[in-house]
């Protein structure tokens, strides 16, 4: 893991790069145009499935599910005997902690505020109501490391929300642990169908799965791309970018457990980006020793260490204000304070997707079991956007109740508006009230 100057770092491992100007890799290049067509972009590519899906459903689905996924299986649903079975299976100590996880996130969404209010100190009734969104599809990847755990994060703060349906989309023949986690949290209906092909049979529907208003859930390349496109047919919780993590540090922190928690988040994806700010040159070199060392012994060491070469790396800041600064630009998905006053510090940052304040609050509690969503905007998305959370499965309406009193004094202020941004029609309906 190199060691860089804050300016290095600045022109480089903190530099944030826009999705719609992504350059995709020429390995990715190349098996597009295998799949798709000479000269077919992965944007192109996504909006071919998108259409299919949309004209052809079903059979669609079982072409690209068979040419990208290898399934030539007819059948999307998931029997839910199947995923029943999957939960028995499991371990004893899998399901009890598993089903602590569960019950941790569902306590901690329980404790958002989601209530209707009105108000009658303005005139009449004034108010907000809030409704849940009544059916989301929650997108779960596959790949080499099923997240049994991303499911739960999404599920049950729609569940704690209100929703009436929530479905589960994941490539073909899942995980195990996967089912067993639907199973757990009581999901209406898994279906085997993954990439953009999921995403377009959520939002526009097929023979076989439904139609859902919102879609969550992160996953490859194609299927981020596949949520952009479809941005305003369906609710979206955000786009994901590679997942992030940034640890601030000072000479009170624990190297060998700062190297740790850096590749822990570099073991995701080779795009996933691990960075230290430290005020510390000696604690710098040595996680940078440590990171080398414990990467030895881990079984994805090949992943973790093109992460570190792409996106990783120690910045040495002159302070912890410094640090802060850098920090609250990123804007990063995860954000370590492993300082002495972690609190104080945290104060003085605006844009973290989560904080997590101190040794004890490392990430690896965050992404399962400490309680809170772990699906947190990445990409710098922090500066405007929030973690997955209850919020995120609700709609708020407007209340207007208004009593012919208050409706009458304020008719002439709407009319006087409306003539001044030269809306007749607007005045009129307005003043007609006042002729009564």
């Amino acid at each position: 893991m190199k060691i860089y100057s804050v300016e290095e770092a600045q022109q480089t491992i903190l530099r944030r790069k826009a999705l719609h100007r992504i350059e995709y890799s020429p390995i990715t290049l190349q098996r597009t145009e295998e799949y798709f067509g000479e000269g077919i972009t992965p944007p192109l590519a996504v909006d071919l499935i998108l259409r299919s899906v949309e004209d052809e459903g079903d059979r669609a689905l079982q072409k690209w599910s068979s040419l990208l996924d290898n399934y030539e299986g007819g059948d999307f649903v998931i029997p839910q005997s199947r995923l029943e079975e999957a939960w028995h299976d499991l371990p004893e100590g899998i399901q009890s902690s598993m089903q602590a996880a569960a019950d941790r996130i569902r306590q901690f969404h329980q404790n958002q505020p989601l209530q209707s209010w009105l108000t009658g100190e303005m005139g009449g009734q004034l108010g907000q109501r809030i409704t849940p969104v009544e059916r989301v599809g929650v997108y779960v990847p596959g790949g080499t490391a099923p997240l049994p755990s991303s499911l739960l994060m999404s599920v049950i703060p729609a569940q704690v929300a209100g929703v009436q349906r929530i479905v589960v989309a994941t490539p073909p023949e899942p995980a195990e642990s996967i089912l067993a986690a639907a199973y757990l949290c009581g999901v209406d209906a898994v279906y085997q169908v993954g990439g953009a092909q999921a995403i377009a049979a959520l939002a526009f529907g097929t023979e076989s799965i439904h139609q859902v208003d919102m879609i969550v859930g992160a996953g490859n390349l194609f299927v981020t791309l596949a949520k952009r496109q479809l941005f305003g047919v369906v609710g979206m919780e955000g786009l994901a970018g590679p997942t992030e993590t940034m640890v601030i540090a000072d000479s009170s922190a624990n190297p060998a457990w700062v190297a740790a928690d850096l590749l822990a988040q570099a073991e995701h994806d080779v795009q996933a980006s691990a960075i230290l700010l430290t005020t510390d040159a000696g604690l710098a070199q040595q996680v940078q020793l440590g990171v080398a060392a414990q990467m030895e012994v881990l079984s994805r060491k090949a992943i973790i260490q093109a992460s570190v070469e792409n996106a990783g790396g120690i910045v040495v800041t002159k302070s912890l204000e410094q640090a802060a600064e850098l920090a609250n630009m990123y804007a990063a998905e995860h954000l370590c304070l492993a300082v002495e006053d972690p609190q104080a510090l945290m104060d003085t940052i605006n844009n973290a997707g989560g904080f997590f304040l101190g040794d004890h609050s490392f990430e690896v509690l965050g992404d399962y079991v400490a309680g809170p969503s772990h699906i947190m905007p990445t990409s710098g998305t922090a500066r405007f956007a929030s973690p997955l959370n209850a919020f995120t499965f609700v709609k708020i309406s407007s209340v207007i109740a208004l009593d012919p009193e208050s409706a009458r004094s304020l008719s002439g202020l709407a009319a006087e508006l409306a003539d001044l941004e030269g809306l007749t029609a607007h005045a009129a309906s307005a003043r007609i009230r006042l002729e009564e």
